[in-house]
């Protein structure tokens, strides 16, 4: 079981004093585990490789041998700490797929980039650790080849649901992982059990049908992956599925009944700073690269670059019903980037009668070079 505020179990001393720190530096639950991870983790990881669930994230094949155990990213661990930051959302998440003239961002990009605030906390964490503990470690949050889910379930702070997330009794799906490995043996926690029984709500919620079975994902369908991790045209089949969700997708965390006993957020980084009308689509469509930068500076959404972006707010246009939002996509088809072009034309044909779309498409079609942009003009959009 893992360790928070309102947990006064029987632990060391020194445990007990880990436990307090971690909970002053903002961290709302913490757990201690084994850095041998079982067989059945390696396995997994195999599986979902050799199907290509993981699509374009070549690193995870890439860096798999080291994801595999963390004595393989550094021999000498012999502790990892568990530690959630609790990220959960003032609102449900779901009503924002209501308003469609509005684009929908996956509740962990609201805010701040997390990596950035939880790294600082967790360098100030790690610090007072190797003095106290006169030891050597290393700090990771979500960038480093880690299991850390895994390690999350093993270290008592939640199991992992169906939707193959990490939930908890108390935060429910909201919980943002980061783990400290250390050279010195601190006594492991009891692993959580899972606690989803018979539910399967977070399966049958999915708009793309991207789960294979329970605890088993293919990537390449999930709304999350197709809007932040895939680099080309959105595959036709999932566009009208996507609804409005411009960045990321938080359905089957959402549905979770288990977030009817988490609490909100209390990081205020991790809040939304931008109002509703900065996400009208019309308004986001019209973002240059440098305004795109400047709008997202402090966002993790910035990583997926300007164009990438764009296409998705094209795709939410086109899924909008609001035949005036037809404009912005016209606008689109003079960008420089074959990415937005070809997006803008799968919006117009969602919005305009086919008269309407052969005008357009003779006038621009002549000077069109690119095939992939060609090609969305002839594609069967229904």
């Amino acid at each position: 079981m893992s360790h928070s505020i309102s947990n006064k179990g029987e632990i060391t001393k020194k445990k007990k004093l880990i436990i307090e720190k971690s909970q002053a530096l903002g961290f709302d639950v913490i757990g201690f585990a084994n850095p041998k991870l079982p067989k059945s983790v390696k396995k997994n990881l195999d599986s979902f490789l050799k199907s290509n669930f993981h699509g374009e994230m070549d690193w995870l094949a890439k860096n798999k041998h080291r994801r595999e155990s963390p004595e393989n990213l550094w021999s000498d661990v012999k502790t990892v700490i568990s530690l959630g930051s609790n990220y959960g959302p003032h609102k449900n998440p779901l009503e924002n797929l209501i308003n469609k003239d509005y684009g929908n961002i996956s509740v962990y990009a609201r805010g701040e980039d997390y990596h950035k605030i939880i790294k600082k906390n967790l360098k100030k964490f790690g610090g007072w650790l190797a003095k106290e503990l006169n030891c050597n470690l290393k700090v990771f949050v979500d960038t480093a080849p880690i299991m850390e889910k895994n390690i999350a379930e093993i270290a008592g702070i939640g199991w992992q649901g169906k939707h193959s997330n990490i939930v908890s009794k108390n935060y429910g799906s909201w919980l943002f992982l980061s783990e400290i490995f250390l050279d010195v043996f601190i006594s492991e926690d009891i692993e959580e059990k899972d606690n989803c029984g018979t539910c399967k709500k977070c399966l049958k919620i999915c708009p793309t049908d991207a789960f294979i079975d329970k605890y088993k994902m293919d990537a390449r369908k999930c709304i999350s992956y197709l809007t932040i991790e895939h680099k080309s045209q959105i595959p036709l089949e999932y566009r009208n599925k996507i609804g409005n969700r411009i960045y990321g997708c938080d359905d089957c965390l959402a549905i979770c009944p288990w977030n009817k006993f988490a609490s909100k957020s209390k990081e205020i980084k991790f809040l939304t700073n931008k109002k509703e009308e900065d996400l009208k689509l019309s308004k986001l469509s019209k973002l240059s690269d440098q305004e795109f930068r400047n709008f997202f500076s402090s966002s993790p959404i910035k990583r997926i670059g300007r164009n990438r972006f764009i296409r998705n707010v094209l795709i939410a246009i086109g899924n909008s019903d609001n035949r005036s939002l037809s404009k912005d996509a016209l606008d689109n088809l003079k960008d420089e980037s074959p990415l937005v072009r070809g997006a803008a034309i799968w919006a117009l044909r969602k919005l305009l009668n086919n008269k309407e779309i052969s005008n357009i498409k003779k006038k621009y079609i002549i000077n069109e070079k690119d095939r992939s942009v060609i090609s969305e003009w002839d594609n069967d959009i229904s």
